[in-house]
């Protein structure tokens, strides 16, 4: 794990990403993140966070599954479940991505970063009404391997008929120059209303999307 501590709004706060590493026989590593941390301004409410937190742990924890026990042809898989991507009072850029931040940083300087050829952020994809945005703060050639892959195994319709900037875990690596892809949904209930409420339950998900996600991702790769 990669663990410290983060200076915040509201003072030191400890932070742990968690890493799974999965070899492979080329040189290279494919990182593929996903936060596991709920929202902390709704800390003191009922908030579950079965999307925005659960179904990105969830589908990391199930490709752990499909990567263990066996050398992958092709390149390394790195899982990351990423810690500190919510804000601790207001998004800004220095109030959000604390984890992946403190990693980018830390890859550069050991030089794992030049190793890695792309890397991958699922976050909230289990809306039971799914469609990925097309992200444009994501790498085009990357997001295309995506569509194409959603194209293959029959999943297209799901994917990329919105446009939209998001901030998330992959901007500290695309300021880097790191080959990124932001998977998300985030249109969470119509006009985004479960969005960071306590309505972000379990019953607005379904175990479909996170198939159609997790079957195109491993496509992907």
């Amino acid at each position: 794990s990669d663990s410290f501590t983060a200076d915040t709004p509201e003072g030191k706060f400890p932070v742990r990403n968690i890493i799974a590493k999965y070899p492979g026989t080329k040189d290279g590593i494919i990182v593929i993140a996903g936060h596991y941390d709920t929202n902390y301004p709704l800390r003191n409410t009922a908030y579950v966070g079965a999307n925005d937190g659960g179904s990105s742990t969830a589908i990391l924890l199930e490709f752990a599954n499909h990567l263990r026990g066996k050398k992958r042809e092709g390149y390394s898989v790195w899982l990351v479940w990423t810690d500190g991507e919510e804000a601790i009072k207001q998004w800004s850029e220095t109030d959000s991505v604390y984890g992946t931040r403190h990693l980018a940083e830390k890859w550069q300087k050991d030089g794992t970063l030049k190793k890695i050829k792309a890397l991958f952020v699922m976050d909230m994809i289990g809306d039971a009404d799914l469609n990925i945005d097309r992200e444009s703060n994501s790498t085009p050639w990357l997001l295309d391997l995506v569509q194409q892959a959603a194209a293959r195994t029959g999943y297209q319709s799901h994917f990329f008929a919105r446009t939209a900037a998001i901030e998330d875990d992959h901007l500290p690596f695309a300021k880097l120059g790191v080959p990124v892809a932001d998977i998300i949904d985030l249109d969470y209930g119509y006009g985004n209303v479960f969005h960071h409420t306590p309505q972000d339950t379990l019953d607005k998900l379904s175990p479909k999307s996170l198939e159609i996600v997790g079957n195109t991702i491993l496509e992907t790769l």
